[in-house]
């Protein structure tokens, strides 16, 4: 039926123009001087429909080219990601660079560049890799974010870690709450970088996003920290002031304390590490603050072993702090205490610094062969710990 009704409308339209034709005695006159040009009325209309019809097929034809260069750009894009993906990276940047060249969408050439740039940098082409990069700079704020982003990864892959650092700081010029990833990235490189304070800011932001790893993050923040300790090793103030910093949390950590306590016996305040150490265990045990807290040598011997003692009475038979008790009788010539002491660290747990310890106080009482005996003993110990 609405065949028939084309098909009577076309007829009705071919009627009325060859009526109109044969009725139809006007001209067209076209002037360009010189020269004049006269063409009967019909002919113009002829002439018209005529260009008409063939200007509508030459933009079919062109709308046809550029349909095949935009199919062509997508099938090689296509084959770029898929040749990327199975890591045959020569034909991944091949692929990609030709896509690249055919079509003229920003955000095309963009994700192009970055496949051809990524797949030039598993070849270790870093010379077409920083090419394609810079050929889509400054195009849009979303093409640089992506050519910013995927020039810190690789350069952070490469060890260039302030250039990497640089394209990042580049990015965040721009604006704009960045993303757990990027931060990420940004803590890996201040890591390699050894900015330990800047590490230390990530961390706080990042350890209030779900999405980020908090595992990871919390073992940066500790080392972080731990860094900073060592860093501040050689300046009083400064190592006193960042310890003051400290969360009583963080303060409660028997890794910073032993650290702390450390650096402050090395810059020889003593005071301030019996003061860490002394907080830190009345807490809980902790077998290297008992290590450490035998060599504090504050000049309050007597009171540290008061407190080493009431120690004992919350972790009895603790082979670490009874050694330590030995060696803090011992350095306040409590002779019998320190023997006895000793002596309970080695029945509970035999080790080379108990015996060590047990050598050299014989050797001031004058015991030489307890002393030599002591001495063969922990070094077979010693030997023994080697071997295993």
């Amino acid at each position: 039926m609405r065949l028939m009704l084309w098909a009577l409308v076309l007829f009705a339209i071919s009627a009325a123009v060859a009526l109109a034709a044969y009725y139809n005695n006007g001209t067209v006159l076209f002037t360009v001087p010189p020269y004049t040009v006269e063409l009967a009325f019909n002919i113009f209309i002829i002439g018209s429909l005529l260009a008409f019809i063939v200007f509508y097929y030459m933009v079919r034809v062109m709308i046809g080219l550029l349909n095949v260069r935009a199919h062509k750009a997508q099938q090689s894009m296509l084959s770029g990601l898929h040749a990327f993906l199975e890591t045959r990276f020569d034909q991944a940047q091949k692929a990609a660079e030709k896509a690249f060249r055919l079509t003229d969408a920003p955000d095309i050439k963009a994700i192009n560049a970055v496949i051809a740039a990524r797949s030039a940098h598993r070849q270790g082409k870093v010379a077409q890799r920083d090419q394609l990069l810079a050929a889509i700079a400054g195009q849009k704020t979303e093409t640089d974010a992506l050519r910013l982003i995927t020039e810190a990864e690789l350069k952070l892959e490469e060890g260039r870690y302030a250039e990497a650092l640089t394209a990042l700081q580049a990015l965040y010029s721009t604006g704009g709450r960045q993303s757990t990833a990027v931060l990420q990235l940004e803590l890996k490189i201040q890591e390699m970088l050894q900015n330990w304070d800047a590490v230390l800011d990530l961390v706080d932001v990042l350890s209030k996003r779900k999405s980020a790893d908090q595992s990871l993050i919390s073992s940066l923040r500790h080392t972080a920290h731990l860094q900073n300790i060592k860093k501040y090793s050689t300046d009083f103030k400064l190592l006193k002031k960042y310890w003051q910093e400290f969360s009583s949390e963080d303060k409660q950590d028997s890794q910073f304390a032993a650290a702390a306590a450390s650096s402050f016996m090395v810059l020889g305040d003593h005071t301030w590490a019996q003061k860490i150490i002394e907080h830190n265990l009345d807490k809980q045990p902790d077998t290297t603050l008992f290590r450490i807290y035998a060599d504090c040598r504050s000049g309050s011997v007597s009171w540290q072993i008061q407190h080493a003692e009431k120690w004992l009475v919350k972790y009895p038979n603790n082979a670490e702090l009874l050694l330590t008790l030995g060696k803090l009788c011992a350095y306040g010539e409590l002779w019998g205490k320190a023997q006895n002491y000793l002596e309970a660290s080695l029945s509970i747990e035999p080790s080379y610094p108990a015996h060590l310890a047990l050598a050299q106080l014989n050797e001031q009482l004058g015991e030489q062969t307890s002393a030599n005996e002591h001495y063969r003993q922990g070094l077979q110990f010693a030997l023994k710990q080697i071997d295993g």
